[in-house]
């Protein structure tokens, strides 16, 4: 493939695990929309089937003896994921290996991938892009000498964090230390890293239609997707919606483990749409009932609602979940006004094109 050379603005690659909750692929959709000559390099497939570019599909990822082998040699704390955030001792936290086991695997497993890694570099050009942004702060490989190579030859380093990514892994430290700049999606990542820059996460609400509110006519649909139920808080969550399903003329719809499409359908159906409990702050799944005009009960982060006052969220924790919902079950009125107040907010403020106007400023990207 031979460089496109009508493109006059810098060759952005983003480099991601996977197409994690459908951010980087946002990313990149958004920065082609700008007319900037951008792709997507993932190291396995997301199993929710979002946007996919250049996939390496790189074995070793989602393989079961793997899985049991980390158990093994990986700190069992970096294989749980919390809905309360980390307290480090030191920041930002930084990947090393657990144990000298770990270290002997991961330089195996990079060694494993050089080949198919190293064809893909010289058939996608990957080494001729102008600037690299890490979509989870890590490389093609565990260690960082892709980057560091392309450091060297003047090219541009953006390290954006999306999630668990700082809050359990922590950065990779070589890669820290030459990144131009860190970007992260997640209000709370700004206690986890002295020098780093907060967006909203990068959304295109249009492409979603407005969900019909009813009259009570039928029984009122609280969904929740747990992506991750330990991440979500489910297991405060679904409980409390039991109890209210109890009281009250209401259906549950639990929606986990489907591909992304039916997952959107299903949650297209609900009328209150209820993200997570916690402190790490609302994620995707509340853009998109917001976006639909569902209104969406979520936590936010310590400091965001200080931040963005006029966050449109029905800011929730577990104390209030109930009480918070009982309002929104009984007046269909209240669901209408807070749903459209929802999705304005989305528009407003996780404007694709505007987010990634703000990385690219904050990196002197023309």
């Amino acid at each position: 493939m031979k460089k496109d050379i009508s493109f006059t603005k810098p060759r952005i690659l983003h480099i991601a695990p996977a197409n994690i909750s459908g951010v980087p692929g946002q990313f990149v959709q958004t920065e082609q929309q700008l007319g900037y000559d951008s792709r997507l390099v993932t190291l396995f497939p997301d199993p929710r089937h979002y946007f996919s570019d250049i996939c390496l599909n790189l074995p070793f990822i989602d393989f079961a003896p793997t899985k049991w082998m980390k158990r093994l040699v990986s700190d069992p704390k970096k294989l749980v994921v919390h809905n309360r955030a980390p307290q480090p001792e030191s920041i930002p936290i930084v990947w090393q290996a657990h144990s000298f086991f770990e270290q002997v695997l991961v330089d195996a497993r990079d060694r494993l991938w050089q080949p198919k890694i190293q064809r893909a570099i010289a058939h996608y050009h990957l080494d001729e892009f102008d600037v690299y942004q890490l979509d989870g702060g890590l490389g093609l490989y565990r260690r960082a000498a892709f980057i560091l190579e392309m450091k060297a030859r003047g090219k541009k380093i953006i390290s954006c964090y999306t999630g668990s990514d700082l809050r359990t892994r922590g950065v990779i430290k070589e890669i820290d230390d030459i990144a131009d700049l860190n970007v992260t999606v997640e209000y709370d990542h700004l206690r986890l890293h002295p020098n780093i820059r907060h967006v909203f996460f990068p959304f295109d609400a249009s492409r979603f239609a407005l969900h019909e509110h009813h009259d009570n006519a039928k029984p009122v649909r609280i969904g929740h997707a747990p992506t991750n139920r330990g991440a979500k808080g489910s297991d405060i969550i679904i409980p409390i919606l039991q109890e209210l399903a109890q009281k009250y003329n209401v259906e549950i719809e639990l929606i986990e483990g489907l591909p992304y499409r039916e997952a959107l359908a299903r949650k297209s159906r609900c009328d209150i749409f209820v993200d997570q409990i916690g402190d790490l702050g609302y994620g995707i799944n509340s853009l998109e009932a917001m976006a639909m005009g569902i209104p969406a009960a979520s936590c936010v982060a310590p400091g965001f609602a200080a931040m963005y006052p006029e966050h449109a969220l029905v800011e929730v924790d577990a104390a209030t979940l109930a009480a918070k919902l009982a309002p929104l079950i009984h007046d269909a009125a209240l669901r209408r006004r807070i749903g459209e107040r929802g999705r304005t907010w989305v528009l407003e403020n996780h404007d694709a094109v505007q987010v990634v106007q703000k990385i690219h400023a904050f990196a002197g990207i023309a």
